[in-house]
């Protein structure tokens, strides 16, 4: 699969190919994973007692979300360059034939099929990024990549609302919206293929990246433990309230009084993509490492603030709820999508030693998954039925004052850990 146009290209073309091809393989990716969050499954008998339908298929896919980014801290770790294409097709073809086995066995033990739809697709970031990190261009390329996941969950959601209302039926959805995707998911495929590996002077500025095998995998925790543990235990606690905002938000959207709800999906997402987009990209412009993991997790700790303070706007009415959504989500992204890329790239050049960023990033969302699980169980198991506002609104506060704690915590480490001395802020010329 591999072409040579794209190395031929002047740096600036081949840095867009790269993010239009990553951001477009992970938004197709999308298409098998969040449509059927789109749809409350109302009148559908529970999975079990005392679990609502929905929840059992979030739940589901959650869980086989996580259980991939657990298998992913060897797998991703090890996976070298050979492959990946193949790899990416063939784990999203896994998952659209268990939307196909959801779409044609019966209700509610058809939920269980979306533990085979998360297991596969759980992998796919860290192939996807593999192609871009360890770039003078990363922080660009990672936060268009991050764009991804922030724009494509409305729109699948959205595109699976409107299927819904053509007359598609609510089973047969999620797969009829990953067969309008899948060419597109080809054909990013093969651009990613077509990019050439890092050069030397990518190499020289971030660091060689090469398979990271158990003995390196431990070296670099025990040594960077104290900074690491900090920033996974602040990701666990945005990684559930993300994917609670994400997965219910047809539920929230109506407890705060809206009821068309298809074209909010995409209309309260966009804006957040945008302004998280430009905000990370322009930390490409920070050549020197240690100052740009230190900025980012400056940014981690102002977006769990701004989170909070929009939450609070909103129970005081200063803002209605649109809005209130918006700089929430555009606060819980601030704080959560440098996880997914750009910290842990950063961080990889600053300890100064060869290795990956997709170990660290599947060690987070492993954690941050098993998290995710562990809080929609507790929201049925303790939560008042049918009050999906007042939840997300505590949980906001409390998300806000962990990430805020452990972001400081992190944040010292780094600067006593990787040296203080380095400048606070080099600008690319």
């Amino acid at each position: 699969m591999k072409s040579s146009f794209v190395s031929r290209l002047p740096r600036p073309a081949m840095t867009a190919v790269g993010g239009v091809a990553g951001f477009a393989a992970y938004f197709s990716m999308y298409a098998f994973r969040k449509p059927v969050a789109a749809d409350t499954f109302a009148g559908v008998a529970p999975f079990l007692h005392g679990l609502d339908y929905k929840s059992a298929v979030i739940i589901m896919q959650i869980a086989g979300y996580a259980l991939s980014k657990l298998i992913g801290i060897r797998v991703v770790a090890q996976f070298g360059r050979t492959g990946r294409g193949y790899a990416i097709i063939g784990l999203v073809s896994i998952a659209w034939a268990a939307l196909i086995l959801f779409a044609v066995a019966p209700a509610p033990w058809n939920a269980a099929f979306f533990l085979l739809n998360g297991l596969p697709l759980g992998m796919i970031w860290g192939l996807v990024f593999s192609y871009l990190e360890g770039r003078r261009e990363s922080d660009i390329l990672g936060a268009i990549l991050c764009a991804s996941f922030i724009f494509s969950s409305g729109v699948m959601k959205s595109v699976g609302e409107v299927m819904v209302r053509s007359g598609i039926g609510i089973w047969w959805m999620p797969a009829a919206v990953g067969a309008v995707f899948f060419p597109l998911l080809l054909l990013s495929v093969w651009a990613l293929e077509s990019l050439p590996p890092p050069d030397a002077q990518d190499e020289k500025e971030r660091m060689p990246r090469v398979p990271m095998f158990r003995a390196e995998r431990m070296a670099m925790l025990r040594a960077n433990w104290m900074m690491i543990f900090p920033l996974v235990a602040g990701y666990v606690m945005l990684t559930a309230i993300r994917d609670f905002r994400d997965n219910f938000a047809p539920e929230l959207w109506q407890a705060a009084g809206y009821r068309d709800v298809a074209a909010l999906f995409t209309e309260s997402e966009v804006p957040v993509a945008i302004g998280v987009l430009v905000v990370l990209a322009a930390l490409n412009r920070v050549r020197a490492n240690l100052a740009a993991l230190q900025a980012m997790q400056v940014l981690i700790i102002l977006g769990a603030l701004m989170l909070a303070a929009a939450t609070a706007s909103f129970q005081c009415g200063l803002i209605s709820g649109l809005v209130w959504m918006v700089l929430s989500g555009m606060g819980l992204y601030l704080a959560y999508t440098p996880f997914n890329a750009m910290l842990f790239d950063r961080m990889i050049a600053a300890i100064g030693k060869p290795g990956n960023s997709g170990f660290l990033i599947y060690v987070s969302d492993a954690a941050g998954y098993c998290g995710s699980v562990g809080v929609i169980v507790s929201r049925n198991a303790y939560g008042a039925p049918g009050n999906w506002l007042s939840f997300y609104v505590a949980f906001a506060y409390v998300t806000a004052a962990v990430v805020t704690g452990f972001g400081l915590l992190s944040l010292f480490v780094a600067h006593r850990r990787l040296g203080g001395g380095a400048p606070a802020r080099v600008m690319r010329p």
